[in-house]
C-alpha cells in the first residue's frame, strides 16, 4: 500500500514512457530530480540522488529502441518566478539506475530532449539557455554519438534560445523548432522580439528555414510558440503562437502555409507559462493544448471543448503512448500522474517534491515544523512524523494548514501556542487559530493589485515577506513592504515605522509579460524588505534588508534608520535572510544572492559592530552555490549553518570557514535553515522538509578531540515518550565490540548495551565526527543523519 502524504508535490515540465515498457515511466521535478514507477504510477522513488549536481530536471526522453537509455535536460524554461537552473544534459544506460553528465552545462534550462526513434545515438537538445542574461550556449544542438559530443544547429541569437522541438515520425529528417526571445530579472519578465521564430529542417537539423512569415502565420511581435506535427500525416502540423492576433495555427502542407483554427484565451493565457501542444499519433483529427487544464479537440485544432481532468492544474508536458493513445503521463504543478484510459482517471501524485519557501519550527513539544508550498497551501507537521503524534489540527489531523497560502512566511506567536499568522501572495496576512480553525485577514493594506506594476501600487508587497514578533514583547509583531509595519493589538492595526528601506529605482518598477501579453500577478513586484531581524538583546533595535540590496537598523524603535549596506554587496542583490547572534549584540549575518542578475556566487556577510564593518565570509562555498539562508546556533557561538542553492554548509570559526553538511541529502535548492533544540531543519525548494538530528558533536566539539583514542559526547535530554536518549560517540582506531554503560547519579548500573562491527567510512575527506557510531542506545552506522521528515529516503541507519 503506497502512503498518502499531506498534498506533497511540486511542479514537473518533463515526463516520458517507453512503448515496450508499459508501466515504466519518469517525470522530472522541477527542485526534486527525475522520479520513476515501474509498476504503473502506483509507486514513484527518485532516480538522480547523488549522481547529478541539478535538481530541476525539465527534459525527458526514452530511445524507443532501447528504453534502458534515457535523457534528461536540467532546468527550468517555463519561466515564473522562482525558477531553478540547470547544468546541461545527463545520460543513463541502464534506465536510471547510473547517470553520466554529457555537457552542455551553460545552456541551464533545457526545454525538450529528442531522440530519433530508429537510432538513439541521434539526439537533439533544445536550450532556452540562461534566463536571467545574455549567452551563446542555447539553441539547437544535435549529436551523433549518443552525446558523447554536440553541434549547434540551430542559432538565433544570444537573446533567445529553444523552447521547442518536434521530429516527424514518418521521415526523422524533418524537424521543426521554435526559439523565444526571452530574459527574467526578479522585477520582470519580458518575452517576445525579432528572434521568436518558427523553423524547420529537412535534413536532419544541418539546415534550417525560417517559416515565421510564411502566409497565414500572424503578424509580428511574435513571441512563445509551442509545434507538433501529426504522426499520422507529416503535412499535418500545429502551432500555437503569442502573437496579438495569435492562437492556434494548423498547415496542411507541412508549414508552407497556415489558418488560424482557434484563438481561444483558454488555450493561449500566461502564454510564457505554457504554449504547449501534441498531436495525437493515431488519428490526425485530435490534438491536445495544454494549459490551466488539459484540453482536447478531435476536429484538428477548431474547438478544444473537452476537458481532461488532471489531479493538478497548471499542465506543462505530455507523453503519449506512440501504439496506445489512451496510455498517456502529463506533467503539471503537482508532479507527474499516469492515465490508461484516455485521461478519465489518473494515478495520484504520492511522492515529495514539495516546494517550500521558507522552513519555521514551533514550540510545541515535541516541536512541529511549518512552511508554505508553492502551488499548495501551508503545512505544519510534528517533526517526529506520526510515531509520536499529537494532533493539533482542527480536525485532529497529523498536518494542518495554518492559514496564508503557497509562498509566504509564517511564525507562531510566541506564549498562545495555537495562533499562527502567516502570508502569502498579493498581500495576503491571516491569523488563525488551530484550536478551532477559525482565520482572520489582518493584512495591513488591502488592495488587490494583480494586473498592476510595482510603481503603481502605495505599498509593494513581495511574493514572500517577512512576519515576525519582538523576542522581548509577544505584543509586538512586524511584518513588511518597502516599509517596516508594526502592530501591538494583534493586527487589528499597524504603524508604519520606517521609510521606504529600498533602492527603488524606477527601471525595476514598470510593467512586465513581454512585448505582447502583460502578465502582472504578483512575482515581479521589486524593491521592498525581503529579511527581518528584530533584535534579542534590545526591542529597539531592528534590522533590515531589501530584495534589491540594502540593508539598514534602527536603534530607536524606527525613528532613525541607518543605510549600513556593506560595499561588496551589490545593487540588485536580494537580501534573503539576516540573522542577529543571540550571543553577541551587534553581531548580524547576512545571505545574500543575486542569481537574477545571472550572478551566481555566493554573498555571505557579517558585522560585529552594528554595520559599522563588514566582513565577507565566503570560504569553502563552491561556484553557483549561492546563499539562501544563514543561522548562528543558540548554544555554541560561531557555529553556523548556511543554506544555498545546492544544499548545506556549515562552519565552526565565525565563518572563516564553511564546509558541506551534504551527508545523503539530496541535491535540492535549500530556502531556510532552522535550529531548534539540538536539530538543524531545513526547508527544501523541491524535496519537503529535512532534519538533521542532535548536532551536540558540533556543539562540543574541541581541535584536542581529534588526539583522543575515544570521545563520548554528553547527550540531549531525553523526554520520555517524545524523544530517546542518544549517545553519540567518536572512535579514532576501528574495534569490534563497543560496551556502554549507564548509570545513575549514584554511579548504579542501570543497564548495558553492546554493539559490535560498525561500518566506517573510509573516505579521507570525510570530517571526523562523520566516522563515529551514533547508537539511539543501539549502535548506527552512520553518525549525525539526515531524517526526511515525508519518509524519502530515510537516512537513520539502525542496526537492531
Amino acid at each position: 500500500m503506497a502512503q498518502h502524504w499531506p498534498a506533497p508535490w511540486g511542479r514537473s515540465l518533463g515526463c516520458a514512457g517507453s512503448p515496450t515498457r508499459p508501466n515504466e515511466y519518469y517525470f522530472g521535478a522541477t527542485g526534486g530530480g527525475l522520479w520513476k514507477t515501474v509498476d504503473g504510477g502506483n509507486e514513484w522513488k527518485p532516480v538522480t540522488d547523488g549522481q547529478v549536481t541539478s535538481s530541476s530536471v525539465g527534459a525527458v526522453a526514452i530511445a524507443e529502441t532501447n528504453p534502458d537509455i534515457v535523457y534528461i535536460g536540467m532546468g527550468e524554461v517555463q519561466l515564473r518566478g522562482s525558477i531553478t537552473q540547470g547544468d546541461g544534459v545527463y545520460k543513463s544506460e541502464d534506465a536510471g539506475k547510473t547517470w553520466k553528465h554529457l555537457g552542455l552545462k551553460e545552456t541551464q534550462a533545457v526545454a525538450r530532449i529528442r531522440i530519433h526513434p530508429t537510432n538513439p545515438d541521434i539526439v537533439y537538445v533544445a536550450a532556452l539557455g540562461h534566463p536571467y542574461g545574455d549567452n551563446e550556449e542555447r539553441g539547437v544542438f544535435r549529436s551523433t554519438n549518443g552525446g558523447d559530443t554536440w553541434e549547434k544547429i540551430l542559432y538565433a541569437s544570444p537573446k533567445a534560445g529553444a523552447v521547442d522541438l518536434i521530429i516527424d515520425r514518418k521521415n526523422p529528417d524533418v524537424l521543426y523548432a521554435t526559439t523565444w526571445q526571452v530574459y527574467r530579472k526578479a522585477w520582470k519578465m519580458w518575452g517576445g522580439g525579432g528572434d521568436s521564430k518558427l523553423w524547420k529542417s529537412v535534413d536532419g537539423g544541418d539546415t534550417w528555414t525560417d517559416l515565421t512569415s510564411n502566409e497565414g502565420m500572424p503578424e509580428g511581435p511574435i513571441g512563445k510558440i509551442g509545434v507538433t506535427v501529426s504522426p499520422v500525416d507529416s503535412n499535418r502540423v500545429w502551432v500555437i503562437v503569442e502573437a496579438n492576433e495569435g492562437g492556434v495555427f494548423r498547415s496542411e502542407d507541412a508549414g508552407k502555409t497556415w489558418e488560424r483554427t482557434n484563438d481561444e484565451r483558454k488555450l493561449r493565457q500566461r502564454a510564457f507559462y505554457y504554449s504547449r501542444i501534441y498531436a495525437d499519433p493515431l488519428d490526425k483529427e485530435t490534438v491536445y493544448g495544454l494549459n490551466t487544464r488539459m484540453y482536447k479537440s478531435t476536429d484538428g485544432g477548431k474547438t478544444f471543448d473537452t476537458i481532461i481532468k488532471t489531479p493538478h492544474g497548471d499542465n506543462h508536458d505530455l507523453w503519449i503512448d506512440p501504439n496506445n493513445p489512451d496510455r498517456m503521463i502529463n506533467s503539471n504543478d503537482g508532479g507527474g500522474n499516469v492515465t490508461i484510459n484516455g485521461g478519465k482517471s489518473w494515478t495520484d501524485q504520492d511522492f515529495v517534491t514539495t516546494q517550500f519557501y521558507h522552513v519555521m519550527a514551533t514550540n510545541d513539544v515535541p516541536y512541529h515544523v511549518a512552511g508554505a508550498q508553492q502551488d499548495n497551501s501551508t503545512l505544519a507537521m510534528p517533526s517526529d512524523g506520526w510515531d509520536h503524534m499529537q494532533a493539533r489540527g482542527p480536525n485532529k489531523d497529523w498536518y494542518y494548514a495554518v492559514g496564508g497560502g503557497e509562498s509566504g512566511w509564517i511564525t507562531q506567536h510566541p506564549e498562545n501556542l495555537d495562533i499562527f499568522y502567516a502570508g502569502s501572495q498579493g498581500a495576503l496576512l491571516t491569523r488563525y487559530d488551530r484550536s478551532n480553525g477559525q482565520i482572520r485577514d489582518i493584512q495591513v493594506y488591502p488592495r488587490f493589485f494583480s494586473g498592476e506594476p510595482a510603481e503603481a501600487l502605495p505599498e509593494r508587497w513581495q511574493w514572500t515577506f517577512p512576519i515576525m514578533f519582538a523576542p522581548q514583547d509577544a505584543n509586538v509583531m512586524y511584518t513588511c513592504s518597502q516599509h517596516v509595519w508594526k502592530t501591538t493589538n494583534d493586527g487589528q492595526s499597524w504603524e508604519k515605522i520606517s521609510p521606504d528601506l529600498t533602492y527603488a529605482d524606477p527601471t525595476t518598477l514598470g510593467k512586465t509579460g513581454g512585448v505582447i501579453t502583460m502578465d502582472m500577478n504578483g512575482p515581479e513586484i521589486y524593491a521592498t524588505v525581503f529579511a527581518l531581524a528584530p533584535s534579542f538583546h534590545d526591542i529597539n533595535t531592528i534590522w533590515a534588508g531589501s530584495d534589491d540590496g540594502k540593508i539598514h537598523i534602527t536603534r530607536d524603535g524606527g525613528k532613525n534608520w541607518e543605510d549600513i549596506t556593506p560595499e561588496g554587496l551589490p545593487k540588485f542583490s536580494r537580501v534573503s535572510i539576516i540573522d542577529e547572534s543571540k550571543h553577541r549584540p551587534g553581531t548580524l549575518f547576512v545571505a545574500a544572492n543575486r542569481y537574477q542578475v545571472d550572478d551566481r556566487q555566493p554573498y555571505v556577510f557579517k558585522t560585529h559592530d552594528y554595520g559599522k564593518t563588514w566582513k565577507k565570509i565566503t570560504n569553502g562555498i563552491a561556484d553557483g552555490h549561492f546563499a539562501r539562508a544563514i543561522r548562528e546556533d543558540h548554544v555554541r557561538q560561531g557555529l553556523l549553518f548556511l543554506a544555498t542553492e545546492h544544499g548545506v554548509y556549515f562552519s565552526m570559526d565565525d565563518g572563516q570557514q564553511w564546509q558541506s553538511l551534504q551527508l545523503k541529502l539530496p541535491d535540492t535548492p535549500i530556502r531556510d535553515v532552522v535550529i531548534k533544540d539540538n536539530d538543524v531543519v531545513l526547508g527544501s525548494h523541491g524535496r519537503g522538509f529535512w532534519i538533521l538530528d542532535d548536532i551536540q558533536p558540533l556543539r562540543q566539539y574541541k581541535d584536542e578531540m581529534k588526539n583522543q583514542s575515544a570521545v563520548l559526547f554528553a547527550p540531549s535530554d531525553a523526554i520520555r515518550g517524545i524523544s530517546d536518549a542518544t549517545i553519540q560517540y567518536y572512535l579514532q582506531n576501528e574495534t569490534d565490540t563497543i560496551t556502554f554503560e549507564i548509570l545513575d547519579a549514584n554511579d548504579k548500573l542501570i543497564d548495558t548495551f553492546t554493539g559490535s562491527k560498525p561500518k566506517y567510512e573510509e573516505d579521507p575527506n570525510i570530517p571526523w565526527w562523520k566516522k563515529g557510531g551514533r547508537p539511539n542506545l543501539r549502535l548506527q552506522e552512520e553518525s549525525t543523519p539526515l531524517r526526511g521528515i515525508y519518509d524519502i529516503p530515510v537516512l537513520r541507519s539502525l542496526k537492531e
